[in-house]
């Protein structure tokens, strides 16, 4: 058996970057979230130029999941605040304001480190 088996995966491509969420578990049947961002660099132009990716991994543990969110709920919450309303595009590749984080109104959230825990992150 692979140490970190992958049991759910998801990828998410923004421009030159592609973010991976990989659900694994590892010898002791216990699961974490591996978050993955590959960036594709090009060295040179023409035919000289050479591609490689540039990856950086973060593991996350069920422990921290609730601090992760708190913490990420809170930096993109500043973001909204300073920068105000982002364009968010929908799957019908149609475009919707956002509001900003204080005009938003409040999502129910799930606080039990037992129960479901829902991310929406947009690139």
């Amino acid at each position: 058996m692979n140490d970190k088996e992958i049991v759910f995966s998801q990828s998410i491509k923004a421009g030159k970057r592609i973010y991976y969420l990989d659900v694994k578990k590892n010898r002791k049947d216990e699961m974490f979230l591996a978050i993955t961002e590959s960036k594709k660099v090009v060295m040179g132009e023409g035919d000289d130029s050479q591609v490689s990716f540039e990856k950086h991994k973060i593991f996350l543990y069920k422990e921290d999941f609730e601090k992760f969110m708190n913490g990420l709920q809170q930096a993109i919450g500043f973001i909204q605040e300073q920068q105000g309303c982002y364009t968010r595009h929908n799957e019908g590749g149609e475009t919707a304001e956002e509001k900003p984080a204080q005009e938003a109104e409040p999502e129910e959230k799930e606080t039990s480190l037992g129960g479901e825990i829902k991310i929406d992150i947009d690139f």
